[in-house]
């Protein structure tokens, strides 16, 4: 989930539609909510929040400390002012990167990915010699070939890569996957997202990539140094994948489903 702090409301609300659009769950603030919020929220929801994205706001300068103090989540500031000493103040103030609009969210999708990838090093995990994820809105690949996922499904093996060996419950996922303050689904629907999701990965890795628990959750497990056998690269193109990675309080905007 991407949390926007802006106090231009149409700003904000644009960018949680076009996160939305991305297949990514998001929220807008003004910075006065978000500070009762920041204040407020569990470790839980925190521990949901993919990244922050910082815009035009009275408390610019010392939010993402605050941030800081409660979540190891990337905050990126987004300027409309492309001036060194603008940039250098930004990232004075804690952020861990600045974009300068107009800006691709895709862009910030992928900036999000490299950051998380520099916190946990370059190593590559187990389940990437076997499939790639690109973070960023681009289709998945395994063995070279791209298969094609409803977003909610892209959504969710993101987020397993992201945890590959961990065991993930359905809120996990489901905060991940809807926000935190999703009320229009029930988290049941994530079941069948990964039912279907399984079924893909099987059909195309020829075992079952997610092993799901019950009471316990789902956990990705991709033996390293297996190779794919030939046959199964000749199923139809439909069906293809490898894993790279990277990564809703009724807020004041809130985002569509």
């Amino acid at each position: 989930m991407y949390i926007i702090v802006d106090d231009r409301e149409s700003v904000a609300n644009s960018y949680v539609g076009g996160l939305v659009r991305e297949g990514v769950s998001s929220i807008g603030f003004s910075s006065g909510e978000f500070w009762d919020w920041l204040q407020s929220a569990s470790e839980s929801d925190l521990a949901a929040v993919d990244a922050f994205l910082l815009g035009d706001c009275d408390a610019r300068g010392s939010l993402p400390r605050a941030m800081r103090k409660r979540s190891s989540a990337p905050i990126i500031a987004v300027s409309g002012q492309k001036m060194l000493k603008n940039t250098l103040e930004l990232f004075e103030s804690g952020v861990d990167d600045v974009v300068h609009v107009p800006v691709h969210l895709r862009e910030i999708l992928a900036r999000t990915a490299a950051i998380a990838r520099r916190r946990v090093g370059e190593l590559p995990r187990p389940c990437e010699t076997r499939i790639q994820v690109f973070f960023n809105g681009r289709d998945p690949e395994i063995a070279g070939h791209a298969l094609t996922l409803p977003r909610r499904e892209l959504r969710i093996l993101e987020y397993m890569v992201s945890n590959h060996g961990k065991w993930i419950t359905k809120t996990q996922i489901f905060n991940a996957v809807y926000g935190i303050f999703e009320s229009t689904f029930d988290e049941s629907v994530i079941e069948s997202h990964v039912s279907k999701l399984r079924k893909k990965l099987r059909d195309r890795l020829g075992f079952d990539a997610i092993v799901a628990r019950r009471y316990v959750g789902y956990r990705l497990d991709i033996p390293a140094g297996e190779t794919l056998d030939e046959p199964m690269q000749e199923l139809d193109d439909e069906v293809g994948i490898l894993l790279n990675r990277t990564h809703a309080v009724p807020a004041a905007y809130p985002a569509g489903n």
